[in-house]
Parts: structure tokens; sequence; C-alpha cells
């Protein structure tokens, strides 16, 4: 039976490394180290760690994997699978295995290369990503594609959803894949690189709305940001206080404003109306001021908006 190491960390992995333990030897799974979380700085397992020691599976957290690689090389793997591991792998690990080491990327390569390709696909406003499996190389996701497979971005997909949906096409491409290669009927694809574009990690700085912009182009980071860390906009009240409102749901207005980019339009029992650039509004349905429980907007509108609302 192939001897398979799998790298990967977050929810997204977990599915794909599952479908590997149901049908190869997973002979040890590989992530990153333990993150001590909130106030209280508890120890937290990632999901893949969970995942692999329910299983009764030896699990790797190497801080640096470019140097701390050895004891992978020991387990003697056939092949490794990576699927949003988090570290950048070394060439002496690449070449190592038989069948070599493949990842499973959620872009429609070469588009979307880096760490944040789900993410920036919606904040983008593209309405088509995908799957694809490649072979691992020292550049960013630069490898030999061996198998795609797309999917459509829905308006209402937020960048959770889209983890799951990309999670489970890229466990079922990544099965179909291996056999084929195994076999050798797969033939590597080499990337456009000048069709090459990169997906970086979303900075804190990209949190913060603008609302000088079109409220699509709103719609659309928040979407993508969701369900964290979420897009958030600082509301300035009449009492010139000042707090963080992180927002959880949104939809593009139907109305159109001549107000100032940022101010209240109106308000409804259901959502209140924000005034974007070019006349566009967004409309607020649900939001999470700091440090306080997340809210639907009638609880907002009912409490928390006469703190900025002058009647």
């Amino acid at each position: 039976m192939l001897k398979i190491i799998f790298m990967g960390t977050p929810k997204f992995s977990v599915p794909i490394l599952e479908a590997l333990i149901e049908k190869y030897d997973v002979i040890g799974v590989v992530t990153q180290p333990d993150k001590l979380v909130g106030r209280k700085k508890e120890l937290v397992y990632s999901p893949v760690k969970v995942c692999a020691l329910e299983h009764g599976i030896k699990v790797i957290q190497p801080t640096k994997i470019r140097k701390e690689y050895q004891e992978i090389i020991d387990l003697n793997p056939d092949m490794i699978v990576t699927a949003a591991y988090g570290q950048i792998v070394g060439k002496e690990l690449l070449e190592f295995p038989k069948y070599k080491c493949i990842n499973v990327h959620g872009s429609l390569l070469p588009k979307h290369r880096g760490g944040a390709p789900i993410q920036r696909a919606i904040m983008n406003g593209d309405t088509t990503t995908g799957i694809t499996i490649m072979y691992m190389a020292q550049g960013m996701d630069s490898g030999d594609m061996l198998s795609q497979r797309s999917i459509e971005i829905s308006d209402t997909d937020t960048s959770s959803t889209l983890f799951d949906k990309l999670s489970l096409l890229g466990r079922d491409l990544l099965m179909e894949t291996i056999p084929l290669l195994i076999e050798g009927k797969i033939t590597p694809v080499k990337q456009n690189e000048v069709e090459a574009t990169y997906s970086y990690n979303i900075d804190p700085s990209e949190e913060q709305i603008d609302f000088n912009k079109d409220a699509k182009v709103i719609y659309n980071q928040i979407r993508s940001l969701l369900d964290e860390p979420c897009a958030y906009f600082n509301f300035i009240g009449f009492d010139d206080n000042t707090d963080r409102i992180k927002v959880v749901e949104a939809t593009v207005g139907d109305i159109s404003t001549d107000k100032a980019p940022g101010m209240v339009v109106s308000k409804t029992k259901k959502y209140f109306t924000i005034a974007c650039g070019n006349g566009t509004t967004l409309n607020i349905h649900k939001l999470q001021p700091f440090g306080k429980k997340v809210m639907n907007a009638s609880e907002f509108i009912n409490g928390g908006l006469r703190k900025y609302w002058k009647e």
C-alpha cells in the first residue's frame, strides 16, 4: 500500500486527510506548531492534528520545516501530500519521495498563487475558481500541474462557504489523481508564467472598510473576510465616540444616494443602510461591536444605534 505523509493545518485540510487515511497508509502527519489562543492563552491543536490523533497517526510539528525535516525522511514515504500546510518546504524534502510531493491548491493555477487564494478570489469579484493538483516546487505554487477542476463562486459565497466547497472538491480530485499518477497516466503541464498572479495573505490593514469605494467592492471585501477575521468600520457618533464595528452580514443596497460615504442613509427593522462611493449603498444586516456578541440590525438599531443617531 502506498505510504503517504500528509502535511496540512486548517479545517480545509481535514476532509482530504480523512480520504487518504481511508484508502492509503498515512504513516505521518505534519502540521503547524500548537498555538496559544485567547486571553487565557489556552493551547489549541490544529484541526489536522486533532484528526491525526483521533486515528492514532504520528504527528510531527516542526517550527521551521526547511531545517527540521529529517524525521520525515526517516519515515521513508512514497509520497508527500500537502494541503494548506503553511510553511515552505525545502528541496531536500521535495525530491525525496518516490512519487514526489504533490499539493492541493485552492485556485485555478497559475492564477492566485500564494497563501490566500480563496479570500482573494472573492475579494477580486471572481465568478469562478477551483482546485489544482500540482507537483510542489521551490517557487511559490509554481510546480507542474497534474489536474484541475473548476467551481462557480456564487454572489452569496463567503470565504468560509467556499473553503468548505473547495475542500471537498480537492478531496475528490486528489483521490482521482493519485491512482492515475502512480500508473503513469498523467502528463504534467507546466504553468504559463505570463498568466501568473499572486494572492498573498490578508494584511490587517485590508480589514478596514473604506466607504468611499463602490458598495459592490465593499460587499466582496466583507464576504472575503467571513467568518474571520471580518471586515470592520469605525462608527463615529454624534457624541464623538468611536466604536469598531465588525460586519457579519451585508447586502448591496438597491437605492442610490447623494449623502457622503459613511453616512447612514436609512434604517428599517431588518437593516440600516450606509452611503458608499459612486452614490451606491450598503445594507448592514448583522454586526458585532468590539467586545460584544454578534447582533442583528434590529438589536443594534434599538440599542446601540441610538448612541450614534440623533433623531
